[in-house]
């Protein structure tokens, strides 16, 4: 008898963990994921997916590796790149860490310590006076439960421990008010996103719901918590993301741009160059186009780090595929950082007239497989904040359009002519 295929492993996304906690807790009132017209979905790379079919089942785990779930595999279907599995989802263990773990409780947590005359308050923002008013009028002494939606997408514009931070704070300004965390993801779809909520707060609420709009001044407690998070763009984690030929002067504009972070002095800034990255971080790797992708990956969670903690990260790979962009670009949004993509746009002529290192020649003749504009494709960026030709212009000319933009987006104040390399560039 043939050994049973192993059962292979697979990390969710962000939004499939948080699913998979509330499927683990029953909030969504289903035995486990769903097919590809339900909202509770799962897809994974199609290699992933055909190996679960052969064992009958996939093992989720963390980003760390712990395993927290089993899917059965019933059914898979196409997802465009990706292959959906549905099927039902037996827990293996719950999620260990986190900020505010404490407060990520199931519904049938909640019914042990509140009964029909709770009054339940969705949180998806901070909650303004005005609303705390209305809390206290509609409660009429009774308990309050706060359930702050914490999930991927959904707290309005705050982070998920920020949500907590400054509901916590809501809370204490109450009579008898508790907190509960809700990892309820958006699907970036306000009809999806508001039937998927009512059934979830439904499994949680013991009692009446109460809905507020999130309108009007904060508390003074709950606007300290509001400003920690959100800090202004001079503040704010910035990731810097130059993509372009080689040889399109990418890598030289942002030298030059990590030179003038470095003589202003106000901001602290890393550069992930993409030769360098190859060398260090990224040793081993190949050119082959899955190589290439997990090179940029990687650069994209160092920066997106580098951005968590208020740090400005400059990079500049080729970084010739859209989707690998798009994947770095929501890495630095979970982090709370901003992402700017600049597309130095030097048309393959002009890079492969200047050629310094040789490369297309040896593309050209076959000594170089998969090289980006020969014989492998770049995907043109349709989301650049900044597009960049530097044909026939100097790289202080090219630089002052990159520091326009961060001039009037506000990540760097403008500073007087002459007291910077590119003099005048305000």
């Amino acid at each position: 008898m043939p050994d049973q295929p192993a059962v292979p492993q697979h990390c969710p996304t962000p939004r499939e963990l948080d699913d998979l906690e509330l499927l683990a807790h029953g909030a969504f009132g289903l035995a486990g994921f769903e097919g590809p017209g339900g909202l509770v979905t799962l897809t994974v790379p199609t290699v992933v997916a055909a190996a679960a079919a052969d064992a009958g089942a996939l093992e989720l785990v963390d980003p760390e590796g712990l395993p927290l779930a089993r899917v059965s595999v019933g059914s898979t279907y196409d997802a465009g790149d990706r292959t959906g599995i549905s099927g039902a989802v037996t827990p293996l263990t719950h999620h260990q860490f986190g900020a505010f773990r404490r407060l990520y409780l199931s519904p049938a947590q909640v019914a042990e310590t509140h009964d029909a005359g709770t009054l339940t308050v969705p949180v998806a923002g901070p909650l303004t006076a005005a609303d705390l008013d209305t809390i206290r009028d509609s409660a009429a002494g009774r308990p309050v439960l706060l359930l702050a939606l914490t999930g991927t997408g959904t707290p309005e514009g705050l982070s998920a421990p920020g949500l907590l931070r400054a509901t916590l704070a809501a809370a204490d300004l109450l009579d008898d008010a508790s907190v509960v965390a809700v990892p309820l993801a958006s699907r970036d779809d306000a009809e999806s996103d508001h039937r998927l909520g009512q059934r979830v707060v439904a499994a949680y609420a013991p009692g009446d719901v109460l809905g507020v709009p999130g309108e009007g001044e904060l508390p003074d407690v709950v606007a300290d918590v509001v400003d920690a998070d959100r800090p202004g763009p001079d503040e704010q984690g910035l990731v810097l993301f130059f993509t372009g030929l080689s040889g399109s002067g990418k890598s030289t504009l942002a030298r030059a741009l990590h030179d003038v972070v470095l003589e202003r002095g106000d901001r602290t800034v890393t550069s992930l160059d993409g030769d360098v990255v190859r060398r260090n971080l990224s040793a081993g790797l190949t050119f082959s186009r899955a190589d290439r992708e997990t090179n940029i990956r990687r650069i994209g969670w160092v920066a997106a780090e580098i951005s968590r903690h208020g740090g400005i990260a400059i990079c500049s790979p080729i970084a010739p595929f859209d989707e690998t962009r798009r994947q770095v670009r929501a890495m630095v949004d979970e982090a709370g950082g901003a992402f700017v993509l600049v597309h130095v746009a030097t048309p393959l002529e002009e890079c492969e007239r200047r050629d310094r290192k040789g490369l297309y020649a040896k593309a050209r003749r076959g000594e170089i497989p998969e090289f980006t504009g020969i014989s492998s494709p770049y995907e043109e960026p349709d989301d650049a904040a900044v597009r960049v030709d530097t044909t026939g212009r100097t790289i202080e000319d090219c630089l002052d359009d990159v520091l326009t933009h961060l001039y009037d987006a506000g990540f760097l104040a403008p500073v007087a002519a002459g007291t910077t390399p590119t003099e005048g560039a305000s």
